[in-house]
């Protein structure tokens, strides 16, 4: 059973990923369907950032995995006798 600081953290993480998904929706959805001079656009990002910003994020995220297992890989090598 989740304790309630799991159970907190979970509720967070579900929130601020449904947050960004209305967020991201918005912004390449429904975004261009709205005049250029609409005081909503204050709000969002130019629209080169909406392929810029999770192509970064996309490229961290195989960076962090190929450390993750390089690491992995290293500490779980054995060492080689050396034969006299």
């Amino acid at each position: 059973m989740a304790t309630a600081t799991d159970q907190v953290v979970g509720f967070g993480l579900v929130a601020f990923s449904l947050v960004l998904f209305v967020y991201y929706t918005l912004w390449i959805i429904v975004l261009p369907f709205i005049d250029s001079d609409h005081g909503i656009h204050q709000y969002f990002l130019p629209r080169e950032y909406a392929v810029i910003i999770p192509m970064v994020a996309g490229l961290l995220l195989l960076l962090f995995i190929g450390v993750f297992i390089m690491v992995v890989m290293w500490k779980s090598r054995k060492p080689v006798k050396k034969s006299e």
